[in-house]
Formats: C-alpha cells, structure tokens, sequence
C-alpha cells in the first residue's frame, strides 16, 4: 500500500471543484483526499442523500423508490446542492462539490468541473460492501438519468463541459489524486483561454 507524503500533496489552491460520476467511480476517495490536501469543505450529494432518507426513516432503496415516484426528492436535493455551488461560486475560497449534477448546478461558477468513471464490473465490485446492490445501483443509474432529463432536460451522457474526464480503473486512488492534483496546481487563469460553457439549470418545480 502506498503511503502518500502530506506535505508534498498539499495544494495551494484558490478553486471551486465539482466532482462527478456514477456509482462506484472512485468519488468518494478522490473527493477526501482532495479535501485534505486542499485544506477545505467537500459536500457530497449522496451524504444529502442519506440525510434525507434517514430524516424519512427510510433505506437509500425505499428513498430512491420514492423519488422515481415523485421529483420532491429530486428537487429537494437539488435545490440544496443549488444552494451550495451559488454560495461557494461568490466566495474565492475553495470548495469541493460532488454529485451526479454537480458540473450541471455548479455550472459556470465552478473552476474545473471533473468526471469520473470506470466499467460498470469494476463499479458493482467497488459497491459490494454498500448497501445499495449491484443490481439496485444499475436500476438507479437509469431511472436518474431518465429523471434529470424529465425534469431539468439534462443529458447525463452529455460530458463535453467538463475540464477532465478519469478512467478510475487504470490507476489506483493515489494515482487518480495524482492527476487531478497535477492539472489544479498547473491550471493558470492567465492562460486559461475558456471553458465550455453551461446552461444553468431551472429545478423550479
């Protein structure tokens, strides 16, 4: 197991992230260790999640079995993962947001927009210890994707805007913190000549 040297993975940066990508992509531990070495706030849109099924007294299942049934979960989240990047995007002092959506709500307030990925295999081992079934975690893939197209028209296919897109499965957590570490501490403003530009999304109901 690699041990990672913290002072030498301490980044000095001043930047709103927005990490992204289906279950089991290696989120979560990009996400902490990046909160560590930047030394800031990281929210995450499925801890939003678990807040929410767990004030119901319901499973992430029977919570997720609820929101293909309705949007109030759906824009409920969303509306606080709105919140968040609309505070955070004003600030100058960095943050990490993570969700399905997050590139999409954060829109052009972030300033690097990530997504991670990995085969859909390599996912459903990743999750065997979580609650959530392999077979669970497929069907809620679909049915949000059907749901943020039904509701906001946002194609989750859609990964033009975003500045990186990983592979988690061809190298190991530290080396996926490696890369992304890599591309904010050589990222310049100054040379920066623009990113995609971003609809912003309407989660009115």
């Amino acid at each position: 197991m690699a041990v990672h040297d913290d002072t030498r993975s301490e980044v000095d940066r001043n930047l709103f992230i927005t990490v992204s990508g289906p279950p089991g992509c290696g989120a979560t531990a990009l996400c902490l260790r990046l909160s560590e070495a930047m030394g800031c706030p990281y929210v995450s849109g499925g801890d939003i999640f678990r807040d929410l099924a767990e004030d119901r007294d319901m499973t992430l299942t029977q919570l997720s079995a609820k929101a293909q049934a309705s949007d109030t979960i759906d824009r409920a989240l969303d509306r606080r993962l709105l919140s968040i990047a609309e505070t955070w995007g004003t600030v100058n002092e960095p943050f990490i947001l993570e969700s399905r959506l997050a590139g999409w709500l954060a829109g052009n307030r972030a300033d690097l927009r990530i997504w991670l990925d990995a085969p859909e295999e390599v996912r459903k081992a990743r999750i065997s210890d979580r609650e959530e079934t392999a077979a669970e975690m497929s069907v809620r893939e679909v049915n949000e994707a059907g749901r943020y197209q039904s509701y906001y028209d946002i194609d989750l296919d859609d990964r033009t805007f975003y500045d990186l897109q990983v592979n988690t499965a061809r190298w190991s957590k530290e080396g996926v913190f490696e890369l992304v570490r890599t591309a904010i501490e050589t990222y310049d403003s100054e040379e920066d000549e623009g990113a995609f530009e971003t609809s912003s999304v309407d989660i009115s109901e």
